[in-house]
């Protein structure tokens, strides 16, 4: 008898059902489209995150850097390559120099690897793993043998009494006293092979040899990154030279997306890397994974209680260094698109229940016979109810049809988002314009401070993201509650409308 009345109330009423399941099938789309877009922006910007983070980690850990006690040292000062006078190697009149250095990474700060055990122990936390990043670079170049002592051709402008002249330099690389030097930089990241749960390695793809294992902790060998390796004619097989060092390359690896980036241009064992560089003990980052989303605040917190002078950035915080057209289409989605949506639903509910509402007084007449012949007010909410339900899931089947084109069609377009996430890092300069400073090999000083370069800058990382609007189950679930809901809340309100005639109306209405 449900059933039966059920399907002949809604075939004659065809008008109110069509209208009620349209408007709830464009807000279900809508939320549907909305809810796509917004995954996609956020993965969009995981993606930009991890050349940030350089590791697809929940929470990284890492000090800022502090105001050197004295100017120009310290992690932030200019590096400076000191050359004694007898540095070199001189031959037909010129001067061949290199000097190699692996220090911190500009515009970060080392610190004790004991705060590793501290941020193991905060409750929750499923792994951890420290890192340090460091940065070798090597000068090395050319200039011209000068010898002092001979008295300089008498040209009306000698050299003061007493005193005697030097000979103008002939050698040097062109020959004629010219001097030529480079700079070589790349940057280093020291890691236990043992970590490999999380941190940098655990979030690139392995394309050539093998990566750091267990094994390898105190042993001379590196894996690269593979532009890295390519840029300078590097493979498996071959050997990387940090700071003097020769490391055997076993293995290559790059990012996981094209979109990204990987954390350094070399990976090696981190106690060889503080060996090196002469920072036992000492770390840059921490990584750390937490054992639930949910959990991520209160390891947050707790690791800032643990370290207090730590800066302790989640990827949420990170989120606000994202600039470009990739923020506001972030912006978009979470504003308008969510007020928009949740408009649009309540427009389309309202709609459903003013439709439910008018079709129960236009059947005064049927409610009120159907309650004289016996019917329950329990009976017509249930059957008012089923009737407004039917008309939900209807809108829910074409609305979640419609939101599935519209994501297709998003995903055909595949619109082009631009993105950049700002980072301190080194700039080096390169040529002969460091030679500025030489003065001689007499002890002079190269770097920064005597010829510049090495300036520290901000540098922004740009990528260009295609958006793609993901279709996941729980959008599905979210389209068809909201179908029933829509149903339930139009027929609850209808029904207890209708419940409330009396019989006596209908017997006056047909009277």
């Amino acid at each position: 008898m449900f059933y039966t009345y059920l399907r002949r109330e809604l075939a004659g009423r065809r008008k109110q059902t069509a209208i009620v399941a349209i408007g709830m099938a464009l807000a279900i789309a809508l939320v549907i489209i909305v809810n796509s877009v917004s995954s996609g922006v956020q993965l969009a910007q995981a993606s930009v995150l991890e050349s940030v983070y350089g590791v697809g980690t929940d929470i990284t850990v890492s000090q800022a850097p502090a105001a050197a006690a004295t100017p120009g040292t310290g992690n932030g000062a200019p590096q400076r390559f000191d050359f004694g006078s007898a540095d070199g190697a001189a031959a037909d009149g010129t001067t061949t120099i290199s000097r190699s250095r692996l220090t911190a990474e500009r515009g970060t700060e080392t610190f004790a690897s004991t705060g590793l055990d501290s941020v193991r122990a905060v409750p929750n936390v499923s792994a951890a793993a420290a890192t340090l990043l460091l940065s070798n670079s090597t000068f090395s170049g050319a200039l011209p043998t000068r010898s002092q002592g001979a008295t300089r051709p008498s040209t009306g402008q000698g050299a003061p009494s007493g005193q005697s002249a030097e000979t103008p330099p002939t050698g040097g690389p062109d020959g004629a006293g010219g001097s030529s030097f480079s700079v070589d930089s790349f940057t280093v990241l020291g890691l236990n092979p043992a970590d490999a749960a999380v941190g940098p390695l655990s979030a690139v793809t392995l394309t050539a040899g093998r990566s750091l294992a267990s094994t390898d902790a105190g042993a001379n060998v590196a894996v690269l990154d593979a532009s890295y390796a390519t840029t300078a004619s590097l493979a498996v097989g071959g050997t990387v030279v940090i700071a003097g060092t020769d490391f055997s390359i076993v293995g290559l690896v790059s990012a996981a997306t094209a979109d990204s980036a990987t954390a350094a241009n070399v990976y090696i064992p981190l106690d060889v890397a503080q060996s090196l560089a002469a920072l036992p003990g000492q770390v840059s980052n921490i990584y750390v994974q937490a054992a639930s989303s949910t959990d991520i605040n209160q390891v947050q917190a707790d690791i800032r209680t643990a370290l207090p002078a730590a800066t302790v950035k989640t990827q949420a915080d990170l989120a606000s260094s994202v600039s470009g057209s990739l923020a506001s289409a972030s912006s978009l989605v979470s504003n308008l698109g969510l007020w928009l949506s949740l408009i649009v639903l309540a427009a389309a509910f309202l709609i459903a229940i003013l439709f439910t509402i008018s079709g129960v007084t236009r059947r005064t007449r049927e409610f009120g016979t159907l309650k004289a012949i016996g019917w329950s007010n329990g009976r017509i909410v249930r059957q008012v109810g089923g009737e407004s339900l039917v008309q939900g899931l209807i809108g829910g089947v074409v609305g979640i049809a419609v939101g599935l084109a519209g994501i297709l069609v998003i995903n055909i377009i595949a619109p082009t988002l631009t993105a950049g996430a700002s980072t301190a890092v080194q700039a080096v300069g390169r040529g002969a314009g460091a030679a500025g400073g030489a003065g001689g090999a007499g002890g002079a000083g190269f770097g920064p401070g005597g010829g510049g370069f090495g300036a520290a800058t901000q540098a922004a990382t740009q990528s260009n993201i295609v958006l793609t609007a993901p279709v996941t189950v729980s959008v599905i679930l979210i389209a068809v509650g909201l179908a029933v809901l829509g149903g339930l809340l139009a027929g609850v309100i209808g029904g207890w409308r209708a419940s409330r005639l009396r019989p006596a109306e209908a017997l006056r209405s047909i009277a």
